[in-house]
């Protein structure tokens, strides 16, 4: 797949503001979380530039953190040397959105809808999601849609789908600890396949940090293949 996966988590997953400083590129984050907040290289780095990319993040209210892509070795260990921690090593996985269409999804099983209902935040809040991520939501410009998941007649998780360039990226994608292990995160992936389908995407992409047994699992099982990583480095 030749497609560009900064453009595409950049895309559907937005910071509130990005800024050019030297080589680095830097993202307002605004609580969102090291995606939205991490500065990243776009170019060969001096020690001077990680100074003042450090210093603009402070100046921000921002932890001091990069984000590292394959080819950015030589920044990796730069920063390394700086005393910067490994933080959240992530794969890419991603698959043609015919790839999860094969399958109807059972009715009530997915809801699709944007605004997000307040069931869809509160099952967001339990996972962690709260209104600072939301907003990161908000901002993404594309075709954008959140997922109910429906088990047993109850609420059983949510997710946000956003496209990019093409491009779906599932991200958020939380079950209730009661209706884990029940296939719910298959059938949300395929009713993110059904609408990507429908909103012109013809491949379907999602985030798992390395350390995401049960997710990392899922998506192998739906035969889906790591097309990309990154992780990041923070000051701490």
């Amino acid at each position: 797949m030749n497609i560009n996966w900064p453009d595409i988590v950049d895309g559907t997953w937005p910071a509130a503001g990005y800024d050019r400083l030297g080589p680095f590129q830097l993202r307002k984050g605004r609580g969102g979380g090291s995606r939205v907040s991490a500065a990243s290289a776009l170019g060969a780095v001096t020690d001077e530039d990680i100074d003042a990319a450090e210093a603009e993040m402070l100046a921000m209210g921002q932890k001091r953190i990069f984000c590292l892509r394959p080819g950015d070795e030589v920044l990796d260990e730069q920063l390394a040397a700086r005393g910067y921690e490994v933080l959240d090593p992530v794969n890419i996985y991603a698959c043609t959105v015919d790839h999860l269409t094969d399958l109807p999804i059972p009715r009530v099983t997915v809801f699709t809808t944007w605004e997000p209902l307040a069931i869809i935040r509160e099952i967001w809040a339990q996972g962690g999601i709260g209104p600072e991520r939301v907003a990161v939501m908000q901002r993404a410009k594309g075709p954008k849609i959140g997922l109910l998941l429906r088990g047993n007649d109850q609420p059983a998780g949510a997710g946000f789908v956003a496209v990019q360039d093409r491009v779906a990226m599932v991200h958020a994608l939380e079950i209730l600890p009661n209706h884990r292990r029940q296939g719910m995160g298959k059938w949300a992936m395929r009713a993110a396949a059904f609408w990507a389908r429908e909103n012109g995407a013809g491949t379907l992409s999602v985030i798992c940090t390395k350390a995401n047994e049960g997710a990392n699992g899922l998506y192998r099982t739906l035969g889906m293949e790591i097309v990309g990583e990154y992780h990041y480095r923070q000051l701490v």
